[in-house]
């Protein structure tokens, strides 16, 4: 992501917005998604991955993949709550839309 400039796009978003996005999620780690890609795999075409996060989401293309469910245990030990994992690139889209 080289080039901070946009294009004309439907929606007006920044190519650095998504780098930051990237940085947040990098530093909160987390398991992979559905699609099993983890934050190493996703950095080994950083530049690419992160273009088509931005493409899509400036261009309003952009929609959720499904989410990974993790049946994890419930603090009370009373059985198990089911918690949804998103992809890699959908943590980075949902942190930009929500700074």
């Amino acid at each position: 992501m080289t080039s901070t400039e946009t294009i004309n796009k439907p929606f007006m978003i920044e190519k650095r917005q998504v780098y930051e996005a990237y940085k947040a999620v990098r530093s909160n780690r987390g398991a992979a998604g559905v699609d099993g890609q983890t934050i190493e795999a996703f950095e080994e075409d950083l530049e690419g991955n992160l273009y088509k996060i931005w493409n899509r989401m400036s261009s309003g293309s952009y929609f959720p993949p499904p989410v990974r469910a993790v049946s994890i245990p419930k603090k009370n030990g009373g059985g198990e709550r089911i918690l949804g994992v998103p992809t890699v690139s959908d943590r980075i889209a949902r942190w930009w839309s929500s700074s």
